[in-house]
């Protein structure tokens, strides 16, 4: 008796793990299905007014689209960039447009909210479409129903369909720019340095600055280092300055920070052979190498298959200075002379210093501030001998006295040239 229960429960096992396994498939199978791309007209001709902002609100979804990208990294896909309420917005639809036939497909959207929300109604999310087979779509618009009038909707160019050779090493990403920001010879220091250090280009998701900022940015824009992209999130939302959910009525956190830095990952990706993820008041410094590309070769080469590289904030008090390189003409510019901020808080032992990245696009999926959160690479922590972010800001430890702080005088290796780059710039912007 005891056998034959023994082989009863074995065989039942067995049919409920098999029954589980069909059942899943299935759900799956169909789920897949759901997705696929279905004809809903043909031959109507592609048309719907095209949109050129940087941010779009879909009207009546609590939804808005920053730009498509294609991404065939594991299928043939169009991955949205966009910020969604992640409660309610619970379906939406890419509808895709086929040339020269005009066959209009509509695919069901995944929608992956960013894990990162920190708290906000609203966050970054991607909004990820099957595009239709035997059709290379250059545009698409986002709908919350797989039925209407594609002529009403928005349509969006989707970007990264033609491979393109990388035209630069280095770009740095830098969101978001707001709060009238007037840290006008920070910033130019900054941008020099990411030049010394081997940056052709850097790109600003700019809220809102200075006159004068401005009048420096145009400089950068002319001279093709920087590109600016507008960001006027407080025209759609009420943004936050604090990463965290505060409970004051806000709908996200930061200017929509983690938003501008998925879209700038997604930008560069086929153009720039790597990424770098910081502030602007954030320079991440080599220790053991003159310039990010040999520091990089280095890195690639000892930690194969890498594809994130994370690299220690470290805060320079703008508190605690030094009368060394007390330049008297930088002394009328609005912001901080970095060259005499050279003392670094110690660490502490209860708090986990934030990283800043240095990343290979082509191998993120979904990135946060401090971290990847999805990718293709592993990642990989710098220690801080080789390289660290020098964070020059107001201190986080503002009650140690100054003989508890670090000199740490790296940034001087730079100084000669960065004093002339920096000069001539303000002669031909401030000065």
């Amino acid at each position: 008796m005891l056998c034959g229960g023994k082989k009863f429960y074995f065989a039942a096992a067995v049919c409920v793990i098999t029954l589980t396994s069909m059942v899943t498939l299935s759900y799956l199978r169909l789920q897949r299905l759901s997705h696929l791309p279905k004809i809903i007209q043909e031959g109507s001709g592609c048309r719907g007014k095209i949109a050129n902002r940087t941010i779009t609100a879909l009207k009546d979804s609590k939804t808005f689209i920053i730009a498509p990208y294609f991404d065939d990294r594991e299928s043939k896909v169009t991955r949205v960039i966009g910020i969604v309420h992640h409660e309610d917005v619970k379906e939406l639809y890419c509808w895709f447009c086929c040339q020269p036939h005009g066959k209009i497909y509509v695919s069901k959207a995944k929608i992956d909210v960013h894990s990162d929300r920190f708290g906000f109604p609203y966050g970054a999310a991607d909004i990820v479409c099957l595009e239709p087979e035997n059709c290379d779509p250059t545009h698409v618009s986002i709908h919350q129903f797989p039925h209407g009038n594609i002529d009403e909707l928005p349509r969006f160019e989707i970007k990264n369909h033609k491979a393109e050779t990388f035209s630069v090493d280095f770009t740095v990403c830098i969101s978001a720019m707001f709060g009238n920001y007037n840290n006008v010879l920070q910033f130019i220091q900054s941008m020099e340095m990411y030049k010394i250090l081997g940056v052709q280009k850097v790109v600003i998701y700019k809220n809102n600055c200075s006159h004068l900022m401005e009048k420096v940015l145009k400089f950068y824009v002319e001279e093709g280092t920087v590109e600016v992209i507008p960001w006027p999130i407080s025209s759609h939302l009420k943004v936050s300055s604090k990463w965290q959910f505060m409970q004051d009525g806000t709908h996200i956190g930061y200017y929509g920070q983690i938003t501008a830095l998925n879209d700038c990952v997604y930008r560069n990706m086929h153009k720039s052979r790597f990424v770098v993820l910081n502030d602007a008041d954030e320079i991440i410094l080599p220790r053991k190498h003159p310039d990010w590309k040999t520091m990089m070769h280095n890195l690639q080469e000892q930690n194969p298959g890498t594809g994130v590289f994370l690299f220690e904030n470290h805060i320079f008090p703008e508190t605690v200075s030094t009368q060394t390189f007390n330049i008297s003409t930088w002394n009328t510019v609005p912001g901080i002379n970095i060259l005499q901020h050279v003392h670094r808080e110690p660490d502490r032992k209860e708090v986990i210093n934030p990283r800043k990245m240095i990343v290979d696009p082509r191998k993120v999926i979904q990135t946060s501030v401090h971290s990847v959160l999805q990718s293709y690479g592993n990642s990989v922590n710098i220690p801080m001998d080789v390289a660290l972010v020098y964070h020059c800001r107001l201190p986080l430890q503002g009650n140690l006295p100054r003989e508890s702080l670090i000199r740490d005088t790296t940034l001087w290796r730079y100084n000669s040239s960065l004093i002339t780059n920096v000069n001539k710039v303000l002669n031909q912007t401030v000065l």
